[in-house]
């Protein structure tokens, strides 16, 4: 399944336009090709979406579902992905609302919805609830055949969580279809799996077959593109994330891209687990990588640094700094397109 272009789509963000856990609202906001209709925040009702986020669409921001009844939605995505992708408490009458005026829903959430009798007891004739992390089928234990295909395989790995690794793999999707590359994006999230109804979401894989997972999505599609984009997740420095490494190991990646938010030194929800310099995790990165010789030595190419919260000269001040501490290519792709990165994966 992917968002249909031909439906109305609201997204429900309480607290995530301007909050810390909007990023799959958001990015369908930036991203989606799908008629975006209304999104839903009370926080942020009347305000202006582009003035508080910069993203370029003009969408209101109303205050419940029943006010966003007005745009005559069709399907109602929740936009927020909070920590541990459990439904919080203000949002259920909201999805109960949108169910009853007709909506179908689409849930990227870690807790099951299209199972739950009240909300089946809702549904009518065309409407559905689409939960996006399952577990693909027919699943196996990853054996490393990833390296044996002739495509260049780019993984953005990074320093957190939610800083913007599908960003950046989306960008440098979109920039080496523009020089004619045969390019996929290859999405390992709710968010990424809705943009492209393709996909897995990572974290509904058992630990046992996610590199598995990541192996299967990667031998599908490798020999029929010269490159491959594959959408990171979480963070070989944050201790509550399992996914980097079933990544690596399922992909075999030929070239790594780190993400950064600028002048970030500590873990988003950890802040006692500082960030090293990104020398050191470059460093790192590298070293897990190849694992001591057993995989083939994948090198970081290039830095994507996140400087969404900075000004224009505090950018490209940051974007210096960090191309002369590490000596790699960087720019935040997003504001100024991910054409450098680009030069530095095809050139390595």
């Amino acid at each position: 399944m992917r968002l249909a272009l031909n439906q109305r789509i609201a997204i429900l963000l309480h607290e995530g336009t301007c909050g810390s856990q909007g990023k799959t609202g958001l990015a369908l906001l930036r991203y989606s090709e799908a008629q975006i209709v209304a999104v839903i925040d009370h926080e942020s009702a009347g305000k202006s979406l582009t003035e508080l986020t910069g993203i370029q669409r003009d969408v209101p921001i109303v205050e419940s579902v029943a006010a966003a009844l007005e745009y005559k939605p069709e399907v109602l995505v929740i936009g927020i992905a909070p920590k541990g992708g459990a439904v919080p408490d203000n949002y259920w009458h909201e999805i109960k609302d949108a169910l009853d005026a007709g909506m179908s829903l689409v849930n990227g959430l870690h807790t099951p919805l299209a199972t739950m009798k009240e909300l089946n007891e809702l549904l009518k004739p065309g409407q559905l609830i689409w939960d996006v992390r399952k577990e693909p089928p027919n699943l196996d234990v990853a054996s490393g055949l990833a390296r044996n295909l002739p495509c260049r395989r780019v993984l953005t790995v990074g320093t957190d969580m939610a800083i913007g690794k599908m960003s950046t793999s989306l960008e440098l999707h979109w920039a080496a279809k523009l020089r004619g590359w045969r390019s996929k994006f290859l999405a390992t999230g709710q968010t990424g799996v809705m943009l492209e109804g393709d996909g897995i979401a990572l974290d509904a894989v058992r630990v046992d077959f996610a590199a598995g997972a990541v192996e299967q999505m990667v031998m599908r599609h490798g020999r029929n593109y010269d490159i491959i984009h594959i959408e990171g997740q979480g963070s070989l420095l944050h201790p509550g994330s399992t996914a980097t490494l079933p990544l690596m190991r399922g992909s075999q990646p030929t070239q790594l891209i780190l993400v950064h938010r600028a002048g970030q030194t500590h873990n988003r929800n950890n802040p006692h687990v500082p960030i090293p310099p990104l020398t050191k995790v470059i460093q790192l990165y590298e070293a897990v990588a190849t694992a001591g010789g057993s995989f083939a030595a994948v090198p970081v190419v290039g830095v994507a640094l996140n400087t969404a919260h900075l000004s224009e000269i505090a950018a490209q001040e940051a974007i210096a700094q960090t191309t002369a501490e590490t000596g790699l290519p960087c720019t935040d792709v997003v504001r100024y397109g991910a054409g450098l990165l680009l030069d530095a994966v095809m050139q390595s």
